[in-house]
């Protein structure tokens, strides 16, 4: 019988030496789980997803560079060093793996395996994409503008500015000030520029330009 049992944390080591923490679930072909923004193993839905699926696979589930119990990393931030943690993630779990990327943990699965990462099978819900006229493109500075409030310590004020992004009414956003979560919230707002970087080329209501979509 597979065990659902989840074990204790483990860490993976990317080519920049950063700590990624990680714990596994269950047993079968090993499956890891990219979370989107402002999710980590203790706070968003990769342990309910992992208890669910334990019973077929391995489940993965780690927690993305300065979240968590995984480092912040000593080099300047880029997208490429998420791909080389799932990597290292992927390699801890035996060297390939099926992943399951969600929001913009989907759109970094989707780099990772187009970069030659070991993917046996991807599945992407709700990568964030906006790569035709459907909808505004975002601003391309989000990223920094996000940054900005960050390192002037208005770490709610970031937060919030993400959740009108996504598209968040401004009535649910105030309320949300005044819920438990918030704090948990505003703690990994650092974060959310990594976030951004991942997805904004991506959201310039157009093709990309190297062909991508």
């Amino acid at each position: 019988m597979s065990s659902t049992t989840t074990q204790a944390t483990r860490f993976a080591t990317p080519a920049d030496g950063t700590r990624i923490a990680y714990e596994v679930t269950g047993s079968g072909p090993a499956l890891v789980l990219v979370d989107g923004a402002m999710c980590q193993r203790a706070f968003g839905p990769s342990r309910g997803l992992a208890e669910q699926l334990a019973g077929d696979f391995s489940v993965y589930a780690y927690d993305r560079r300065g979240r968590g119990e995984s480092g912040a990393g000593s080099s300047p931030y880029d997208p490429e060093r998420e791909v080389e943690d799932l990597v290292a993630v992927i390699e801890a779990a035996g060297g390939r793996a099926h992943v399951f990327g969600s929001s913009s943990g989907g759109a970094l699965a989707l780099q990772a395996a187009r970069r030659g990462a070991p993917v046996d099978h991807l599945v992407v819900y709700e990568a964030p994409y906006i790569v035709d006229g459907s909808r505004p493109a975002n601003d391309p500075r989000l990223p920094e503008q996000v940054q900005e409030l960050v390192d002037a310590g208005r770490k709610g004020a970031a937060v919030s500015r993400f959740m009108r992004v996504v598209g968040v009414p401004a009535p649910v956003i105030a309320l949300m000030h005044l819920m438990p979560a918030w704090r948990k919230l505003s703690a990994i707002a650092h974060t959310l520029p990594y976030d951004l970087s991942v997805v904004v080329p991506f959201q310039q209501a157009e093709p990309s330009p190297d062909g991508y979509f």
